[in-house]
């Protein structure tokens, strides 16, 4: 079997601190694939790929602004751990504009992130979020908004 890491810090699963909460969402999110298991870390990917024997790295890009940190990234990674790969994921295109920073920014603006359709920038997601981190967000965005009064 071959196992592969895919690092990132999944905002707006979170805003960085939270680790065991954006942990938890994740695994509500994908828990029900057995084949994937959802750990967090601190320090290098490096140490945490070695550590549990993968074999490849998987990133996503969206646009080409993605791609200059991914290829630099990618390059250390291969410099570091020459025995592993790098894969890069490309969304679909409905998806392609879809950022954390984009979510978050329509929650405090209150507009709907959650499954039901939305257009935005003329595309139309029927996905945009499930529902746990719908609910995880929309309490972010309270108690942002209560820290604010």
């Amino acid at each position: 079997m071959t196992i592969a890491v895919y690092p990132g810090t999944f905002d707006p699963f979170t805003r960085g601190h939270e680790d065991n909460e954006r942990i938890e969402i994740a695994k509500e999110v994908l828990g029900h694939y057995p084949n994937v298991k959802i750990a967090g870390f601190s320090g290098l990917l490096k140490d945490f790929a070695r550590e549990h024997n993968a074999r490849v790295i998987v990133r996503g890009l969206r646009a080409v602004s993605d791609f200059e940190y991914e290829f630099q990234m990618a390059g250390m990674n291969r410099y570091l751990l020459p025995d592993v790969e790098t894969l890069f994921l490309t969304p679909s295109d409905q998806y392609q504009f879809i950022s954390g920073t984009f979510v978050r920014e329509i929650a405090i603006m209150g507009g709907d992130v959650s499954v039901r359709e939305i257009a935005i920038m003329g595309g139309d997601v029927s996905k945009f979020v499930f529902p746990s981190v719908e609910k995880w967000l929309l309490k972010k965005v309270a108690e942002t908004n209560q820290l604010k009064e």
